[in-house]
């Protein structure tokens, strides 16, 4: 089992940074990728980032390339997501997630993580 625990979530103006934090109980944090995916009002939950079970590899959706930047500490059992520039359109709840992924798969659909956290709010005004 393992439990996911977003923070650092707010609200912040257009052209603004947050830095997101997920902590995860278990000591086989290094055996899962991790990813944060998102979901705006009345949309369907989507694919944000993604880093493999050792941090060496990372993948991100289109719509925040360039702009957010997804690490891990496995000491410290957390993944960041680091969000600059942000936009209105990047308004939703921030999910972090858990693929048992121990020889580096990294996965973007929602379907293939077991693990979910509950989310942390992201609004950004305009």
């Amino acid at each position: 089992q393992v439990q996911l625990v977003e923070s650092g979530g707010g609200l912040v103006q257009t052209g603004g940074s947050l830095k997101l934090s997920c902590a995860a109980s278990g000591r086989t944090f290094s055996t899962y990728a991790m990813g944060w995916f998102r979901q705006a009002p009345g949309k369907e939950r989507e694919f944000v980032a993604a880093t493999s079970s050792s941090g060496s590899n990372t993948v991100y959706a289109d719509s925040v390339k360039g702009r957010f930047t997804i690490s891990r500490d496995n000491a410290k059992n957390t993944v960041y997501l680091q969000m600059n520039s942000l936009r209105p359109e990047d308004t939703a709840i921030y999910y972090c997630a858990a693929d048992y992924s121990p020889f580096g798969v990294t996965r973007l659909s929602s379907r293939h993580y077991d693990y979910w956290g509950r989310g942390t709010q992201v609004t950004v005004s305009s």
